[in-house]
């Protein structure tokens, strides 16, 4: 596997391989059950049995027993957690592993991509039990710095604080991960850079998969300033992959931090698949600050093809299943509230908000024909909207120069849902 708890393990030698791979016996199956485990090619179908854990080797993936992976894992100083942020199924997922583990290792510490380390001593106080939901998710300032569905994350806020697990807010303000993407590491001073210090080389092949998504998906709205031109900038693509460089630094370093005061303690980090998948991102940022035993689990979708597995990808994928298609429909934005309305900071490309033309900045002063009071407001409209319909928004987009323009956009939810 990709990140063996013990450091240069040649992958035959993996001691969570062991199980599934060189002593088939621990999972014979019980009387009058078939003789051997499903097929390999069984296993990203979908008539296979979600809740399975998979040791990810493209050429023979196998079943892997739940009670040896995660006792493997209770060993490492990080477990990763990778996450697609809008996936019910990838947050009940890590509650269960978080729960797991911290059943074989209670001192543990969750690190959360959510939050910028501004907001620290937010976290604090919520684990202590000072604030309420709602006075939490103001004062984390949930709807402007992430803007996901907060129900999605609550349990595992909740776990934390139940149990007095420290919550670690693992990430920089948005803007500085820009500044690096626009003007380069070196054009920002400590201050500016909230003290992150220059990321490792990426590996290669981290090089070439954000090479890929660069040339994929250019454009002036991306965090890290690339081009939209047709042919990219070299510069701009140098740029554009120290930005996500410096993304991954900034996490691994709290990370690395709290292992530094605590070394006992597993710290259990939540944050996006892309940082963790192939261990380029933060795993790879991480052995540079000096620690070694990093574990990192995915989930995988059973009707995914099995062709895009590989012994690099991670330890070990649960197999979920698709998700459902009628969850509560999103817009794709980050909100702040404003006095006159509600303020995009964020617009997700490729969501419904991009379709519909809405882009970062813009203030929404009415849905629906009706005055829009608070992010709240508008994010129980988008959910109440049924499949199929248009949501018209009034939109004042401010431009250099000239009063803001007031403009009439209509969101289109698509009729499956």
């Amino acid at each position: 596997m990709r990140l063996p708890l013990l450091p240069s393990v040649p992958s035959s030698a993996r001691p969570w391989l062991l199980p599934a791979l060189l002593v088939p016996m621990l999972m014979l199956p019980g009387p009058g059950a078939a003789a051997e485990s499903p097929p390999a090619a069984a296993l990203c179908a979908p008539d296979q049995p979600p809740g399975q854990w998979l040791a990810p080797t493209a050429a023979a993936p196998r079943l892997l027993p739940a009670a040896e992976l995660l006792g493997w894992m209770a060993e490492a100083q990080a477990v990763l957690l990778g996450e697609r942020h809008d996936s019910a199924e990838d947050h009940r997922w890590q509650l269960q592993v978080l729960a797991q583990l911290h059943a074989r290792r209670p001192a543990l510490a969750l690190g959360l991509e959510m939050f910028p380390r501004r907001l620290q001593p937010v976290l604090d106080d919520w684990v202590a039990g000072r604030l309420s939901e709602a006075e939490f998710l103001r004062r984390s300032e949930w709807d402007q710095v992430w803007g996901f569905d907060a129900r999605l994350y609550l349990p595992l806020f909740h776990f934390a604080r139940m149990n007095r697990l420290p919550m670690l807010a693992l990430n920089v303000e948005r803007g500085v991960v820009a500044q690096v993407g626009r003007r380069g590491f070196d054009a920002l001073d400590e201050t500016a850079r909230e003290g992150v210090g220059r990321p490792a080389a990426p590996p290669p092949a981290y090089r070439q998969m954000l090479a890929q998504i660069f040339q994929s998906h250019p454009g002036p709205g991306d965090a890290s300033g690339a081009s939209s031109a047709p042919t990219p900038d070299p510069q701009a693509l140098e740029r554009f992959i120290g930005a996500q460089a410096f993304w991954d630094r900034a996490m691994a370093e709290v990370i690395a931090a709290q292992l530094a005061r605590e070394p006992a303690r597993l710290v259990v980090g939540i944050l996006g698949g892309g940082h963790v998948r192939d261990g380029h991102g933060v795993a790879h940022q991480l052995r540079d600050l000096g620690v070694q035993r990093i574990g990192a689990l995915l989930t995988w979708e059973r009707a995914e093809s099995c062709q895009a597995l590989g012994e690099t990808l991670a330890d070990g994928l649960y197999l979920i299943d698709p998700p459902r298609d009628d969850a509560p429909p999103r817009l794709g934005i980050a909100m702040a509230p404003d006095a006159q309305g509600v303020r995009l900071s964020a617009v997700t490309p490729g969501s419904l908000a991009a379709a519909a033309g809405l882009r970062e900045g813009d203030l929404i002063t009415e849905a629906a024909g009706r005055p829009l009071r608070s992010p709240d407001a508008l994010r129980a409209l988008v959910q109440r909207q049924p499949p199929g319909t248009w949501l018209p928004l009034t939109v004042q987009r401010e431009g250099a120069g000239r009063a803001p323009e007031v403009l009439e956009v209509v969101v289109r939810f698509p009729a499956g849902g």
